[in-house]
């Protein structure tokens, strides 16, 4: 039997989280475009997701504004507009078009849970699993590379624990919460930096599942009691789609901050195929073009297949009218070196579709922000095989065409400064793109 390991966890200090957050030290290190000071904070560590951004600089920003305040993300990914927002007692509303990642923001917000009734429920959880008769077999080759046997068969005792007790209650999704964001400390297989699981690359001493779960329930009741004192639950997260944000009222926000997807290649379904794959939602890396690719932003050459669709009409869109020349002979240059490139990437497919679909989403948030509203855009510029692609730019342009006054960018950091084993040496950068309106 494998050696337990100790699972360090970082720890709820009350002075650290209720001290107001200086925004500029934040900007001044480049991280309120990351997710990485999120990985200390109450709720929001319980699942990591890459393409996030800092909750401390969202509390800022919504601070500085003086009256009613109404915040629209409409990228809300795991959950971190939202969350910082009920902090600050302000209403706000997400969007999130990725089934799995909404369920996830869903039930971080579920932090007004009954902690005795959810510790009772984890309780049952691990006296069922203790007794109970694993299922292995029916897991798909990528989860039987991922874990070791003794882990895979506790997991999976544990997952039929979860699902006899799912019935729609907050307890019982944060249930369900705790085994997701256990399966990545368990498995032995690694984890890129944005996620991709890594089956041929293995962990020397993964925890045993028992501890960590028993770990992270703890960390889900400590933390849910620390929220639940602070927080007022105002959020509300919609299924919809950000290019058309049907399910938002007309003129409801008067501030929008958000990451949307960057036009950089990351896809998002590979990037929790891992715990889709665990949990039965898919079956393979093909699933996940109908099951989470068809949902997204096109920002990915995997969404937008050879064929798939027609270049030359998507850069006749007439919503694409104020760049047309530029990104015409942007994608025809990409076209030329797919060619001539391993892996023949789509990558002029992608960029089209790209800026059409983030035209829809201008076109959308303009109609869902009140006169007048600021929006932000955590954002990153692209070079897919070393052609720039001014992304800040071209968005900007888009925004003002879709009824929007002006727009500035406060860029944060660079990017792609370090170039070895870099596929090209364009430097990057990454910031805020600020639009008024």
């Amino acid at each position: 039997m494998t050696k337990p390991c100790q699972l360090t966890l970082p720890i709820v200090s009350e002075e650290r989280f209720d001290r107001e957050s200086d925004s500029a030290e934040l900007i001044s290190r480049g991280r309120s475009s990351t997710f990485i000071d999120n990985m200390r904070l109450p709720i929001h560590r319980w699942f990591r997701y890459s393409a996030g951004f800092s909750a401390e600089w969202v509390q800022q920003e919504v601070s500085s504004r003086m009256g009613t305040t109404r915040v629209l993300d409409p990228f809300l990914g795991s959950g971190t507009t939202c969350l910082a927002c009920d902090v600050m007692g302000v209403s706000s509303i997400g969007v999130e078009s990725h089934p799995f990642v909404r369920r996830v923001a869903q039930t971080k917000l579920a932090y007004t849970a009954d902690v005795a009734q959810f510790d009772r429920r984890a309780t049952a959880a691990f006296e069922f699993a203790r007794n109970a008769v694993a299922r292995v077999e029916r897991y798909p080759a990528l989860i039987q590379k991922c874990f070791g046997e003794e882990s895979l068969d506790y997991l999976d005792r544990f997952r039929q624990a979860v699902e006899s007790q799912l019935d729609g209650s907050p307890e019982s999704e944060l249930l369900w919460l705790a085994l997701v964001c256990s399966l990545r400390s368990v498995s032995e297989a690694g984890t890129a930096p944005w996620q991709y699981i890594l089956p041929g690359r293995r962990k020397t001493r993964p925890p045993e599942a028992p501890v960590a779960l028993r770990k992270t329930v703890e960390m889900i009741a400590a933390d849910i009691t620390w929220m639940a004192r602070r927080a007022t639950p105002l959020a509300r997260l919609h299924a919809d789609d950000a290019r058309t944000c049907e399910t938002i009222p007309s003129g409801w926000a008067n501030l929008v901050l958000t990451s949307p997807p960057y036009a950089n290649n990351y896809d998002y379904a590979d990037a929790t195929r891992l715990e889709m794959t665990f949990l039965g939602e898919v079956q393979g890396w093909g699933d996940l073009q109908d099951h989470v690719r068809k949902h997204l932003i096109r920002a990915c050459s995997q969404h937008v297949p050879p064929r798939s669709v027609d270049l030359d009409a998507v850069l006749r869109s007439p919503e694409l009218d104020t760049i047309r020349g530029e990104i015409t002979a942007v994608c025809s240059q990409l076209s030329e070196l797919r060619s001539e490139r391993g892996g023949k990437k789509t990558y002029n497919n992608m960029v089209a579709c790209y800026f059409l679909d983030m035209a829809q989403v201008w076109r959308a948030l303009r109609r869902c922000c009140d006169s007048p509203s600021e929006v932000c855009f955590v954002v990153g510029d692209s070079a897919p095989y070393g052609v720039y692609v001014p992304v800040i730019d071209w968005l900007g342009r888009l925004a003002l065409c879709a009824g929007f006054d002006r727009w500035e960018f406060r860029k944060l950091r660079d990017r792609n400064t370090k170039w070895k084993n870099r596929k090209h040496r364009v430097p990057l950068c990454e910031g805020q793109l600020w639009v008024y309106g």
